[in-house]
C-alpha cells in the first residue's frame, strides 16, 4: 500500500516555513484554522495571523486591503465559500483590483465528503480560471505543497491554491522542483497521455500501471498548474501520442479537463477523453468511495484510455 501523507498537515508545516523565510506573509482565517490548520502559523506568528471570523466576503476585502499595504496576504476558508459565498469580493476587489492576495482553498473537491454537496467543491476551477488575473495551483502531495508555497508567495496576483482534506498517496520525494505554469512528466509513454493533478495524479499512476500490464504505455503529467496552463505540454503530449485523457477532482465541464480540450481543438485535435464528476452533485459518504462512484475511479481512467487508443485506431473496435 502506498504511503499516505496528512495534507492539512503538511500544508501548516508549509505555512510555517514560508512565515520564517518570508515575514511579509501574512494570514487570515475565516474561522477555519483548526480545520485547514493554518493554526500552525498561529502559534509561531500570533502577531501576523488574523481571524475575521464565518464571514467570507470580509476575509476578501481585509486580506486585500494587507495586499495593498505591502503584505503578502494567504486568506483561509473552505473552497466552495470562495467560489459561491465571497465570489463578487474575489472577482470585483481581487481581480478586477489586481491585489496580491494568495486563496488558501481548503476541503477542495468531494474531500469534505461527509458534509454533502452543499460543501463539496466540483466547479471552483472552472469558476477561478475564467476570472481574469487569477492563478489556479492543485499540489497533488505534502512535497508539492512545500515546493509550491513559497512560489505562491513570490507569484504577482491573484493565486487560487486547491488543497485537499484528507491524506493522499505520496508521489514525490525531496527531489522535486515543480515550476508554476510547467507541467511535471511523471511517467513516459507513447500510447496516450493522462492529464491530472491533485489526488487524481496517484490515481492515474495505477492506471497506468495496469494499462502498461497490457501493453499500453502511458505518458504521465502532472498539470499542478492548470491557469495559466502549460500550452506546450499540452500541444507536445498530443502530437507525441496522438490521444489524451484528463482526469481530475471536479466536474467535466470547464476544470482542467476543459482547459486542455480547449487547447488541443485548436492547436492539434486528437481524440479527448475527460475523466471528472459528470453534471451532477455528488452525494455524502466516505471520501474514496465517492471518487469511484462518481466517475474517478481507477477504472474509469483505464477504460477512457482504452477509449482514445481506440479512437485513433490502435486497438481493435
Amino acid at each position: 500500500m502506498a504511503e499516505l501523507v496528512n495534507m492539512r498537515k503538511a500544508y501548516g508545516n508549509a505555512l510555517v516555513a514560508l512565515g520564517h523565510a518570508n515575514p511579509d506573509v501574512v494570514v487570515l482565517s475565516a474561522d477555519v484554522s483548526n480545520s485547514d490548520h493554518s493554526f500552525m502559523f498561529e502559534e509561531v506568528f500570533p502577531d501576523r495571523f488574523y481571524n475575521v471570523g464565518i464571514a467570507e466576503q470580509s476575509l476578501v476585502d481585509v486580506a486585500v486591503g494587507l495586499a495593498y499595504s505591502g503584505k503578502i496576504p494567504f486568506a483561509n476558508t473552505f473552497a466552495f465559500l470562495f467560489a459561491t459565498r465571497a465570489l463578487e469580493m474575489v472577482r470585483t476587489h481581487l481581480c478586477y483590483g489586481e491585489a496580491n492576495v494568495k486563496l488558501m482553498a481548503a476541503y477542495a473537491g468531494l474531500s469534505d465528503s461527509f458534509d454533502g454537496p452543499t460543501h463539496h467543491a466540483i466547479t471552483d476551477i472552472a469558476i477561478m480560471r475564467a476570472l481574469p488575473r487569477m492563478t489556479v495551483v492543485i499540489p497533488a502531495d505534502g512535497i508539492a505543497i512545500d515546493r509550491l508555497l513559497p512560489q505562491v508567495a513570490t507569484w504577482q496576483g491573484p493565486v487560487y491554491f486547491r488543497l485537499n482534506r484528507n491524506e493522499v498517496p505520496v508521489i514525490y520525494d525531496a527531489s522535486f522542483s515543480p515550476v508554476i505554469g510547467k507541467a511535471h512528466e511523471v511517467r513516459a509513454g507513447g500510447e496516450l497521455t493522462i492529464i491530472t493533478n491533485g489526488i487524481m495524479l496517484g490515481r492515474s499512476l495505477e492506471a497506468a500501471t495496469l494499462l502498461s500490464e497490457e501493453g499500453i504505455e502511458a505518458r504521465v503529467l502532472d498539470m499542478h498548474t492548470v491557469k495559466p496552463l502549460d500550452i506546450d505540454a499540452v500541444v507536445k503530449a498530443a502530437e507525441e501520442t496522438g490521444a489524451v485523457v484528463t482526469a481530475e477532482e471536479h466536474s467535466i465541464i470547464g476544470g482542467l479537463g476543459g482547459a486542455v480540450a480547449e487547447v488541443i481543438v485548436g492547436q492539434c485535435p486528437v481524440p479527448v477523453v475527460r475523466v471528472g464528476v459528470a453534471d451532477r452533485f455528488a452525494e455524502t459518504g466516505p471520501y474514496g468511495a465517492l471518487l469511484d462512484r462518481y466517475g474517478m475511479a481507477v477504472a474509469d481512467i483505464v477504460a477512457a484510455a482504452k477509449q482514445v487508443v481506440r479512437a485513433k485506431g490502435k486497438l481493435p473496435v
